[in-house]
């Protein structure tokens, strides 16, 4: 449901220079960070995007000599996290690791936003997020064909879950009903991770959600992986066919990025992103977010302005149109 990321090639090509503080006045050579920093999570802990941020967040966390102190805000669907990291003071020091959810759909879905989404100052776009449409082993379908035909023979007696009300996957799963014109039942939880643990347990019996929450339980054959949301088959789940073989232009992910409150310096901006972006370019990050079905991407500041207010426009016309709406 997003537009398309840049190629493989874009963290070696927009690797900003880092910036020389010497340009600053005498009052403010201290060297950037002189002391530990916040990074306000909107999402609860093991989620896709939160597993990103800490990957990232830890390397970054080497290369400066600086701790970087991670606060898991769930709850309101990113609501609670996004209105902490608005009010947070604009020195430089707190950082708001957003997932896309958060700033691009959230909003659209409340009629009451203490915060305004695209007013953050944005950092670097750090990695994409591959879906897995997956079902527990006792729902008889074994791919996206056949789950769409059962919903239609079982409307609205098949339950599904997500990490809450307007959470990506609530709007994921329910850009997917929408295409194929089926009804399922929504089981809300309080974050992603849950939600998938009680799919795996057979609580509930299906979600859409990010690849990386689920990969495990999926090669261990205790949920089912039905079809991916990327255009085509990811390497990871080479025999599991992407959405689109069956719904032809179906394509669906998401992203977590780095910002700051409103006002931060552009020295620590542009610190920061040049330090995101180095973590990124480390093999072992790429290694490690790859295997956990993430896709390290790294971005200028423009650039992940640009793709969170096109998200954000993009996204009020997709909730809009299934008619989602604060439970």
């Amino acid at each position: 449901m997003h537009t398309r990321l840049p190629g493989p090639a874009l963290a070696a090509a927009l690797v900003p220079a880092l910036v020389l503080f010497a340009a600053m006045p005498a009052s403010a050579q201290a060297p950037f960070p002189s002391k530990s920093l916040q990074m306000i999570v909107p999402v609860q802990a093991g989620s896709g995007a939160d597993s990103i941020l800490r990957i990232v967040a830890n390397k970054m966390s080497d290369n400066l000599k600086q701790t970087i102190i991670i606060e898991n805000l769930p709850g309101a669907a990113g609501l609670i996290g996004g209105e902490r990291a608005s009010k947070a003071p604009a020195d430089g020091y707190t950082l708001f690791g957003a997932n896309d959810g958060t700033l691009t759909m959230t909003p659209h879905l409340y009629r009451k936003v203490n915060f305004d989404p695209l007013a953050f100052e944005p950092v670097s776009l750090l990695a994409a997020i591959n879906w897995t449409l997956i079902a527990h082993p006792s729902l008889p379908a074994k791919n996206v064909k056949e789950l769409i035909a059962l919903a239609k023979g079982r409307a609205g007696q098949i339950d599904y879950s997500s990490g809450g009300v307007g959470s990506p996957q609530h709007v994921a799963m329910e850009v997917f009903l929408s295409r194929t014109g089926t009804k399922m039942n929504h089981i809300p939880y309080r974050g992603a991770t849950q939600a998938a643990i009680d799919v795996v347990s057979g609580q509930v019996q299906c979600m859409f959600t990010a690849t990386s929450i689920v990969l495990g339980n999926i090669k261990e054959g205790k949920v089912r992986a039905l079809g991916v949301g990327s255009a085509k088959r990811t390497a990871l789940l080479p025999d599991v066919p992407a959405i689109s073989e069956t719904l032809p232009g179906f394509e669906y992910y998401t992203w977590a990025g780095l910002f700051m409150p409103k006002g931060a310096p552009r020295a620590a901006v542009d610190r920061l992103n040049a330090e995101a972006v180095k973590a990124l370019a480390d093999p072992t990050v790429r290694m490690t977010l790859t295997n956990l079905a993430l896709d390290p991407v790294g971005s200028t500041p423009e650039e992940l302005g640009r793709l969170t207010r096109e998200g954000y426009e993009r996204m009020g016309k997709v909730i809009r149109a299934a008619n989602i709406q604060q439970e």
